[in-house]
């Protein structure tokens, strides 16, 4: 092999030796975790189906031919069947499978933003600010999530916007009391106090200085609750307080088949698999960054 001009052999040696960064290593560390890989493929798949999928297959998921209705899985041109109106499964499964990982990742950015803004304030501030905070967040515990997720849809307009935010005003509690845990143990550490003596404000603390040393669990728990927030989608969507038809939703997919099950199956089957695959997946990918991120957990 040529040698570069200029560079020594010790220097090659050292650059080939050198270890890979925390993004390289992070990334080989979860692709040995078996299932975290098994579940980040399948994501991949299910978001490339439900986004790039009708425009590749050309499929109108609002499309109603009654005169094939109930159509089986694999006849007619329908892969996975047809619905009582004679609309495509498939393209229902991808239009329904769309809107609720949309929901769950809008869900859960929402809510990690504003968990990890009381749980910030409330650890770093401690006293009467940081107890009226977590009091708060207790009493919101206090309540069966989604009766509570319920009691709220009576008073909105169903829809994707309000289910969105209904679901984020429910899931954030937990994130608050993970933050609020962290700062509560980091306030006291030496770069802290550091930062105090050079002058540094309380914000710049708490965003600068304490916040990249929390996101390990924070990113666990935002992962997990991607799965949360697209199971309390189905819940409430299935329970008929969520997304409405015409628009699809895996939630109100299961709804509108519940009364087929004996005779036509798959149109409570697709939906359910949908949910549970992309549960699950979710779930191995928190778990697999559970075990990068927080070494002792395992």
């Amino acid at each position: 092999m040529m040698k570069a001009p200029g560079i020594s052999e010790t220097a090659m040696a050292d650059a080939a030796n050198c270890p890979p960064g925390p993004l390289r290593a992070g990334w080989r560390r979860l692709t040995r975790h078996k299932l975290a890989t098994a579940g980040v493929i399948t994501i991949a798949l299910m978001v490339l189906l439900c986004f790039a999928g009708p425009m590749a297959l050309r499929l109108d998921a609002s499309y109603i031919d009654v005169l094939n209705r109930f159509a089986p899985p694999l006849t007619g041109g329908h892969l996975l069947g047809t619905d009582e109106l004679g609309r495509d499964v498939l393209a229902r499964l991808m239009a329904g499978g769309r809107i609720s990982l949309t929901i769950g990742f809008a869900a859960m950015l929402i809510s990690v933003l504003i968990g990890t803004v009381v749980g910030m304030v409330a650890g770093y501030r401690r006293g009467f600010v940081g107890a009226l905070l977590m009091r708060f967040v207790d009493a919101m515990l206090a309540f069966p999530t989604i009766f509570l997720i319920l009691a709220l849809a009576m008073l909105v307009k169903p829809g994707i916007v309000s289910t969105t935010i209904l679901i984020s005003a429910t899931c954030w509690m937990e994130v608050a009391r993970l933050v609020e845990g962290q700062y509560r143990s980091l306030r006291n550490t030496e770069y802290v106090a550091a930062a105090r003596t050079a002058g540094a404000s309380g914000l710049r603390i708490m965003v600068v200085e304490l916040l990249p040393n929390a996101m390990g669990p924070i990113i666990i728990v935002a992962t997990l609750n991607v799965a949360r927030a697209i199971l309390l989608e189905s819940y409430v969507s299935y329970l008929g307080y969520g997304i409405q038809p015409p628009v699809a939703s895996l939630g109100n997919m299961l709804n509108n088949a519940q009364i087929y099950l004996t005779s036509a199956p798959w149109l409570a089957i697709v939906p359910g698999v949908a949910i549970a695959l992309t549960v699950t997946s979710v779930n191995f990918i928190g778990e697999g960054l559970r075990n990068i991120l927080e070494p002792r957990s395992r």
